[in-house]
């Protein structure tokens, strides 16, 4: 694969990793239906001091998934803002009182009371404002249909022999 605009830095007579995004390089050694097991196939050829400097794990027709998590209720934002404003204000009266300690418990009471009302109004604007347009909750992830494992061309026909061994004696068990 020839990359005619990528935009690599070299240090001393080895190539540095590139700096900008860039398309990857290398011949195909190995294709894998998830990231769990490319990853595998890596650590192997890692394990016979294969260069694994010279390998790139390419995730082929990337996708986004989103799976959702639960309904968006007011329990569940309020619930979620007091506890992050409460913690976070606990830490800043922590720290206040820490500054002054011949202040007693005052600063913690006062940085958890802030904490709490400013996050729960917040929390309750946002929401307010955004009901009508999301009403869940969700996790994105990128993933890929297969990974292939590239490796430089100077090293490609010992890598394929290497997972090509790996793969028989995964299929016989070893």
């Amino acid at each position: 694969m020839t990359t005619a605009f990528t935009q690599q830095t070299t240090i001393g007579q080895q190539q540095a990793r590139p700096q900008l995004p860039t398309l990857p390089t290398g011949w195909p050694i190995g294709s894998y239906e998830s990231y769990e097991q490319a990853q595998r196939a890596v650590d192997h050829l890692a394990g016979t001091d294969f260069p694994v400097t010279d390998v790139t794990i390419v995730g082929v027709e990337p996708m986004l998934v989103e799976r959702v998590a639960g309904k968006m209720t007011w329990g569940k934002v309020l619930g979620s803002a007091a506890t992050s404003g409460a913690l976070f204000g606990l830490f800043l009266g922590l720290m206040l009182s820490l500054l002054n300690p011949g202040a007693g418990l005052v600063p913690i009471v006062i940085g958890l009371v802030a904490g709490l009302g400013f996050n729960l109004l917040f929390g309750a604007l946002g929401y307010a404002a955004n009901r009508n347009k999301r009403g869940f909750v969700s996790q994105s992830q990128l993933v890929a249909r297969r990974y292939d494992v590239l490796s430089q061309p100077r090293n490609a026909e010992k890598g394929r022999a290497l997972l090509a061994d790996l793969a028989a004696r995964s299929a016989f068990g070893h």
